[in-house]
């Protein structure tokens, strides 16, 4: 069997079990969520490394709507450089600096009426957990999804002696396998193929349409963010304004 099919096939199985395991928690997470929204308030959003890539799928994306707050800090982020400046080392060794977390969550303004919603794999790096019980503090429900399943165990990195798994309210399994990378390479030590960002991103999706589904049914308007490529699609310059300017009106008060 090639790699390329390996890959796909544990791909579909971290999926499937996502179906068979996950759909409870999922609905809990986007009623929390959903709450929030039609409050007019937010979902925020944190993520360190590629844990940052479900975030960048929520808002702002076609298909997309108001309501999830990015919270992406540069140097925890950005490190394709590699090397020299925000290069991998730095972004090791600061997502594992507690404090900073505590010192992010000072930028911004919340609500109890907010959720704050974490993406990490592992659970175990500081930054992460401090933005979780900072949020706590200040009397937010706090979603996690992650390996859970596969993290415990762990030792956590964080002085609470707690991973964020067990300072969440609600937790979401990404039943992605906790080294991530699933494919087997002959003559190597280390795997290849990695999953965690696969699930994430179809948990983020399985969440923000539940979502979207239980506010429709609250008769809550959504402000979506159109695709403006569609010939002959006259008015998505005025839904995309429209969210837009939705947008901007909630985040004045973050």
């Amino acid at each position: 069997m090639s790699l390329a099919k390996q890959w796909l096939d544990n791909a579909r199985a971290v999926m499937g079990n996502i179906e068979t395991t996950q759909m409870e928690n999922i609905r809990k997470a986007a009623e929390a969520m959903a709450d929030s929204i039609e409050k007019g308030r937010w979902v925020h959003t944190f993520g360190c490394g590629h844990a940052t890539i479900p975030i960048q799928e929520m808002y702002p994306r076609i298909g997309g709507f108001v309501g999830f707050h990015p919270m992406v800090e540069l140097p925890l982020g950005f490190f394709t450089h590699i090397v020299g400046e925000m290069g991998v080392h730095q972004f090791v060794f600061l997502e594992r600096v507690e404090g900073y977390g505590v010192e992010i969550m000072k930028s911004y303004n919340f609500s109890p009426d907010d959720c704050m919603w974490i993406f990490s794999h592992s659970g175990i790096n500081n930054v992460n957990i401090d933005i979780a019980f900072e949020a706590k503090k200040r009397g937010m429900k706090v979603i996690v999804y992650g390996s859970a399943a596969a993290a415990k165990g762990k030792k956590t990195r964080h002085s609470s002696g707690k991973t964020i798994f067990d300072i969440a309210d609600i937790v979401v399994d990404s039943c992605a396998p906790i080294e991530d990378a699933s494919v087997v390479l002959k003559d190597h030590q280390d795997k290849i193929g990695p999953l965690s960002t696969m699930a994430f991103v179809t948990t983020v999706w399985m969440t923000i349409t539940t979502v979207a589904e239980i506010l429709a049914d609250r008769g809550v308007k959504l402000y979506i963010h159109p695709s403006h490529n569609v010939p002959g699609d006259t008015t998505a310059k005025d839904r995309l304004a429209d969210a837009l300017s939705e947008y901007k009106k909630r985040v004045a008060g973050v």
